[in-house]
């Protein structure tokens, strides 16, 4: 019932241990041998080969096996095993099947929210990026999403974006050798700075109506399909100008009052197809200017 062995995730597991990791979670084990005894609340058991069969935790104790051979002090680690006695192949399975479909993984916005306060081997740094960006444009005075970026324990609203949401989409621009990175623009507060001004483009552009219940942008699906049009058009565009202000952004979008995306032209689809509507009701407005010379503005 075990699933094939993968050297990618081997090599991922010997890498964490490698840098420190820990392992909170039991291996699993089928004792099939006749070498175990408990007596006394002890388990005495023998180092014989094939006495024991591996439920859950293969990739964790061959990751382990590979980072001993790079460092055998990691031999000294211990680790918790949960272990049950001469199980049939049924049992077994249906042991796997409620660790790996009843046990439910916490939210992603929860995983992206501990980034701020987790070790630094266990961060991805390019979400970490993206979290802060994100918690910049929900806390920023003139910030077009300030108080609508959905935190952990923050109350129901109708509309907003999840931070799980925000930090996916950011991510791929805000990444070491991504657009913004190549661009020139690394720092935090300028990555922040060039974001805000083309979410404040698009406010301006809809002037009374960005807080209306049929603005998209107020939405997960908005949200992305504007960040995927920046990645994909304005980023460039601004580079060739040598400018990420508003103005420069604004002079690409020629949206209109009278011809504004809905969020009602997406009702009832997927977000993956809403996502693609409005990102292509975008790239209908993108009027891009002839190139500039000097420095970049921002």
């Amino acid at each position: 019932m075990q699933r094939a062995l993968s050297p990618r995730r081997i090599a991922g597991v010997r890498d964490f241990a490698l840098e420190g990791g820990d392992y909170p979670n039991c291996i699993v084990l089928n004792w099939v041998g006749d070498s175990l005894s408990i007596k006394g609340g002890s388990v005495t058991l023998s180092d014989e080969p094939k006495t024991a069969q591996i439920i859950d935790g293969q990739h964790r104790v061959a990751g382990l096996a590979e980072a001993i051979k790079m460092d055998k002090s990691l031999a000294k680690i211990e680790i918790p095993v949960a272990l049950y006695q001469n199980l049939t192949t049924q049992q077994c399975a249906d042991i796997f099947l409620a660790i790996n479909t009843e046990q439910k993984p916490v939210s992603r916005t929860l995983v992206f929210d501990l980034y701020g306060v987790a070790s630094e081997h266990l961060v991805d740094h390019s979400a970490l990026r993206a979290r802060d960006i994100a918690i910049e444009l929900n806390e920023i005075e003139d910030s077009p999403y300030k108080g609508l970026i959905k935190l952990p324990g923050s109350a129901r609203m109708r509309g907003g974006i999840a931070l799980s949401t925000v930090v996916t989409a950011l991510k791929p621009i805000v990444d070491d050798k991504g657009p913004l990175d190549i661009a020139g623009i690394k720092e935090l507060e300028r990555q922040t700075s060039v974001l805000l001004n083309l979410f404040s483009v698009l406010k301006d552009k809809y002037g009374k109506q960005w807080d209306s219940a049929d603005n998209p942008f107020l939405f997960a699906s908005g949200f992305m399909a504007a960040v995927q049009f920046f990645r994909n058009k304005i980023i460039d565009y601004c580079k060739s100008q040598k400018s990420f202000t508003r103005a420069t952004i604004s002079d690409a979008i020629a949206l209109k009052e009278n011809g504004l995306i809905k969020q009602s032209e997406v009702k009832g689809q997927s977000g993956s197809a809403a996502v693609s509507i409005i990102y292509d009701r975008l790239i209908d407005v993108y009027t891009p200017d002839e190139d500039d010379d000097g420095e970049i503005e921002i």
